[in-house]
This record gives C-alpha cells, structure tokens and sequence, in this order.
C-alpha cells in the first residue's frame, strides 16, 4: 500500500492583486440587519403593504360578512353604500 501523500500547505506570501483589476467591496445581505437597511425597506414594504390591503378590501367587498363586520365598523363614511334598498320582495334574488 503506497503512503498518502502529505497535505499541501499555503504558500507563506499571498496572492497578488492587481492595482487595475475590479475593486471587490463587501455587498449586504438579510443577514445583517442594520438601521440603515431599515429606513430603506420599510418605505417600500409599506408601499405594498398597503396596495396589497386594498386590493383584498376591494375584492372582498362583495362579501356581506366583511361589508357589515368590517367595512361599516372600521370605515363608518362607508355604511350607506353597502344599504341596498329593494322595495318589493319580489325583486330581492335572495
């Protein structure tokens, strides 16, 4: 059996680098958190965040559920939209 060959080691001087070649700089990931990070995200998060909530409000306005628990309790400038006034009964499809 032959022996294994011994571990290669580093050289002891290190590499070049070039004056002229890119300059590498650290780039920030989610990792690191910072306030900085903070104020640059936030503006946008909210942004869509809040388009986000209005489409789901504006899809889900059909719901009699979410008009009479959601819409007119949070939003009461609403509450006479969502009145449907159908004078005789046999008209309502319900």
């Amino acid at each position: 059996m032959p022996f294994p060959t011994l571990p290669r080691q580093a050289n002891a001087y290190s590499t070049y680098k070039s004056p002229y070649g890119p300059k590498y700089q650290y780039q920030p990931h989610f990792g690191n958190i910072t306030a900085r990070t903070l104020f640059k995200l936030v503006p946008t998060a909210a942004g869509f965040g809040s388009v986000a909530l209005f489409a789901v409000i504006f899809f889900a306005s059909g719901i009699p559920k979410i008009q009479n628990d959601v819409l007119r309790t949070v939003l009461p400038f609403l509450g006479p939209h969502f009145d449907k006034k159908i004078l005789p009964a046999s008209d309502n499809p319900f």
